[in-house]
């Protein structure tokens, strides 16, 4: 009977979100419908009007607005920012208030000028949660040096599914800890979109505490060592390919990055350990005319020797811009190794490009503790919606609905494409 609710439950949620959706459509399409430039050197896909957010304020007040092939347009380097403070909900943190913020400008503005973006979130949430993250993608003049930076500061009471890729939701006990993480590399190019360089990366948690049942109760967290404080530092090796112009919202073009991560006892790390990641990227463009675009990613966490602290495992939903495994709530898998891989198809709605919609398909496998070996694929999949907010740095506001196995599934919220 309870299953039987449940699916009936579920249907109606994906009637409403269906509804929800072909409403934006014809609802929207009569106010922000195609509109043609008079240019005849420009190509079918330039002759409708690009729209974005203020665009469409600034039609609704009647107001003047830019067009896309406008010189100041084109030539503007910026910087083009997109705040944006919003009430919001997510499977990890409950119901939240949050502040995040697009700033992308261009160093040089060309045709092989890359875009660079710096992006900050606050947000707090009804676990009391506290989270600042600000992340960074900086190309210097000609491309020559890529900045990339991850730092965050977390207050974080949350939860802890075990080790492996056969947990479950029930699975769940209490944990909090404060953490702290620097993140900085520097990339030189050596050839065209080819880059070589070193960083540094700290993670340093304190006040780390986890909440039992009974006094009794031995979770894979005290199996796998528990201690109230921990500290990886290590120097890393990169090497990096990057063929997009716009990381915001690729069109087209491959992006490939290999991290080599060497923590030690002498630069300030608990323990000596190393961990290889590789995060590869492919986006098709299927039509000029319309830009939908078929991306592919692949994101592999690998322990290479070494036994890293409990919470700098690889885990679910806790890469650099926390977008892996949409469908499972953050944190559910956990392990010494992670294998994903996702396919999304990206689409207009409008052809402004002001609404736009995807859908995407999603593996996981962790491997599992102590035998270190993948014994299961966690699938996941999805539908999400698109807001084009700010045309100029092609920045979306992206909402996402993603169904895993075993009951999880949720919402989620990104300032910029998934990946």
């Amino acid at each position: 009977m309870r299953k039987a609710e449940k699916i009936k439950k579920d249907l109606k949620f994906r009637t409403q979100y269906i509804s929800f959706f072909l409403y934006l459509y014809y609802g929207c399409l009569p106010l922000f419908a195609q509109q043609t430039i008079n240019d005849s050197s420009m190509s079918s896909a330039n002759k409708y009007l690009e729209m974005d957010i203020s665009d469409i304020i600034n039609k609704i007040t009647k107001k003047s607005y830019m067009l896309p092939n406008d010189t100041i347009f084109l030539n503007s380097k910026g910087p083009f920012i997109t705040p944006l403070l919003i009430p919001g909900y997510a499977m990890v943190t409950g119901f939240l208030g949050e502040i995040t913020c697009n700033i992308s400008f261009y160093t040089l503005r060309n045709d092989t000028a890359k875009i660079s973006t710096i992006s900050t979130t606050d947000l707090y949430s009804q676990y009391k949660q506290f989270m600042n993250i600000i992340n960074s993608n900086i190309w210097t003049n000609n491309n020559k040096f890529n900045l990339l930076g991850d730092w965050r500061y977390y207050v974080f009471p949350t939860n802890t599914f075990g080790l492996g890729s056969k947990s479950s939701l029930s699975d769940a006990t209490k944990i909090d800890y404060s953490h702290l993480r620097i993140y900085e590399v520097i990339m030189t190019k050596i050839s065209n979109n080819l880059f070589i360089g070193a960083g540094y990366n700290l993670d340093y948690y304190w006040n780390i505490k986890e909440t039992k049942d009974s006094a009794n109760e031995v979770t894979d967290m005290d199996r796998y060592g528990f201690n109230s404080t921990s500290t990886s530092s290590g120097l890393t090796a990169n090497i990096q390919f990057d063929g997009r112009l716009n990381a915001n919202n690729p069109e087209n073009g491959t992006y490939a990055n290999l991290q080599v991560r060497d923590n030690a006892t002498i630069i300030g790390s608990n323990s000596n350990w190393q961990s290889l990641v590789l995060d590869c990227r492919h986006y098709f463009e299927v039509s000029k005319v319309n830009h939908n675009v078929i991306a592919l990613w692949s994101y592999d966490w690998l322990t290479l020797n070494g036994k890293p602290p409990y919470n700098d495992l690889p885990t679910a939903g806790m890469d650099s811009y926390n977008n892996t495994a949409r469908g499972y709530v953050e944190g559910q898998y956990k392990g010494l190794n992670f294998l994903y891989a996702e396919a999304e198809y990206r689409f207009r709605v409008l052809n402004s490009g002001f609404i736009g919609g995807t859908l995407f398909t999603n593996v996981s496998s962790f491997s599992d503790y102590p035998s270190n070996k993948f014994t299961a694929i966690d699938p996941g999949y999805g539908v999400g919606l698109r807001i084009k907010m700010n045309k100029k740095s092609n920045v979306n506001l992206c909402f996402d609905y993603g169904i895993g196995v075993g009951g999880s599934r949720g919402f989620v919220f990104n300032m910029g494409e998934v990946f």
